[in-house]
């Protein structure tokens, strides 16, 4: 049963189609473009939709965009000291998008260290001296 008001509304919408005021909108003719929201939580869903048509995305997507654009800034540059700096910024931005995930390990993104870095790591652990690697043997007898 309509009441007054949606009455007033339906006969207002019904008079607009007959006059062609529907007939040039964007989309006239073109099927709706749903989207499918069904990976997120009912209670969830409206409020994404607010924060997507406001243009904000959520923390863990921005974190993203900030991970691939530093990825993209290491590409450029040659072994320095500023290299070394935006290599520590963005594994600690993984490492925090990791923490903020909260899911198995195997889904985490891997943290990137440079090539020389493990360069130095295996030089070291190769220099070692030769009482330290008798200690260690002596006690596993």
């Amino acid at each position: 049963m309509i009441t007054g008001f949606e009455d007033i509304v339906e006969n207002r919408i019904l008079n607009a189609l007959r006059n062609g005021e529907f007939d040039n909108l964007p989309g006239v003719g073109k099927p709706i473009a749903i989207e499918d929201d069904s990976h997120i939580p009912e209670d969830l869903r409206l409020s994404h939709k607010i924060l997507k048509n406001a243009g904000c995305l959520p923390p863990e997507i921005e974190l993203k965009k900030e991970i691939y654009q530093t990825q993209d800034l290491l590409q450029g540059l040659e072994e320095t000291v500023e290299k070394y700096r935006i290599l520590k910024r963005l594994n600690f931005l993984i490492m925090k998008l990791n923490a903020m995930r909260n899911t198995s390990i195997s889904f985490e993104m891997p943290q990137h260290y440079s090539d020389r870095l493990a360069e130095r790591l295996g030089s070291h652990s190769s220099q070692t001296p030769q009482g330290h690697h008798a200690r260690k043997n002596e006690t596993s007898h």
